[in-house]
């Protein structure tokens, strides 16, 4: 989310997001905020958690990298902001970028963003291929698996789960499947 990103006042940031309007509380675990199946999985996209997250609870995105890739990002937040505004608690930002074969992973607590962290033992992402993501919501940390290989672990800096109700998803990348 950071390539849209705009500074509106110091430690905020605004992403660029369309506008849909609330979810439907009947629908699967995470869904977008509308009906129609097609436009539903569209990037960018913005989804509801039913209840939040929880330990034991976990996200998963099936997608295709994009032919000639750039970036893209998959973030779990709390609430989903107001207007072009982002929440001001982020747990997870996850942003993939492709130049330099790179996973940045970051948390924003109360309008203030953490410490960026790296490490990463492989680049699971290549371009035009079909891949898998699974957010495990863990007691203390997430954990990350991309294709069932584990990518990284990120300690909870938001200790809120069930206020963690939103998935936000948006560059490179053709969403296939969110459960």
């Amino acid at each position: 989310m950071a390539d849209t990103r705009r500074v509106t006042e110091p430690g905020r940031k605004k992403w660029v997001v369309p506008q849909r309007s609330p979810p439907d509380e009947n629908k699967p675990s995470v869904r977008p905020p509308e009906k129609e199946a097609e436009r539903s999985l569209a990037v960018p996209f913005r989804g509801h958690i039913t209840g939040g997250m929880s330990p034991g609870k976990k996200v998963v995105m099936i997608g295709v990298v994009d032919s000639r890739p750039d970036r893209f990002y998959f973030a779990l937040t709390c609430g989903r902001g107001t207007g072009g505004e982002p929440p001001v608690d982020v747990a997870l930002e996850l942003c993939v970028r492709f130049k330099d074969r790179q996973i940045l992973r970051q948390a924003c607590e109360s309008g203030s963003w953490g410490e960026t962290e790296r490490a990463v033992p492989f680049f699971p992402f290549i371009r035009g291929l079909p891949f898998k993501i699974e957010i495990h919501c863990e007691h203390s940390r997430f954990r990350a698996f991309v294709d069932g290989q584990k990518l990284f672990d990120f300690q909870h800096r938001l200790t809120s789960l069930r206020d963690i109700d939103t998935l936000w998803i948006k560059g490179s990348v053709a969403i296939t499947k969110l459960a």
